[in-house]
């Protein structure tokens, strides 16, 4: 019996590891957290430590055109995006005081301020958001559980046409 190698595992079959660390990585996780589907009940505030966690169930972008190409389904993955050194967080057209109701995260974006500081946007889908003062990008994007099949036959499509 021979052990299977790092390099036999496709990289998209890898749980997603993410470190964003500065300006520069927050579209990249943008991308990855498009479209990824949660509950408020967790999303979880802790001031004291100055950190923001969502735990979401997030498509797959990176294994979508491999999907495409084998004609399987598409999949889901349970997903952590924690942000550490938040000073202040605002809520905006979702109650956090109501635990089951669904959020859709459309795009995350970094305002910055000054000295490396500066507020972490994530944009939600229903015209909310949630705003994150932070002293600087100091997040990370981690895979918890394996992927899964996605309940929706197609891809997430906001009916943007890219070849133009």
């Amino acid at each position: 019996m021979v052990d299977a190698r790092f390099e036999d595992v496709r990289y998209s079959d890898r749980p997603l590891r993410l470190l964003m660390q500065d300006a520069g990585d927050v579209p990249v996780a943008s991308a990855l957290v498009q479209d990824a589907v949660g509950l408020s009940e967790d999303i979880s505030w802790m001031p004291r430590r100055r950190r923001m966690t969502l735990l979401v169930n997030r498509f797959r972008w990176e294994d979508k055109d491999d999907a495409e190409r084998q004609g399987r389904v598409f999949e889901r993955v349970r997903s952590a995006l924690v942000f550490d050194g938040v000073l202040r967080a605002r809520v905006r057209g979702l109650d956090p005081r109501e635990r089951d109701v669904a959020f859709a995260v459309l795009s995350l974006t970094f305002e910055p301020g000054d000295d490396g500081a500066g507020t972490i946007l994530l944009t939600l889908a229903g015209d909310g958001d949630i705003a994150l003062d932070v002293e600087a990008v100091d997040a990370r994007l981690v895979d918890l559980t394996k992927p899964w099949a996605a309940r929706a036959a197609d891809a997430p499509d906001h009916g943007i046409d890219n070849d133009d």
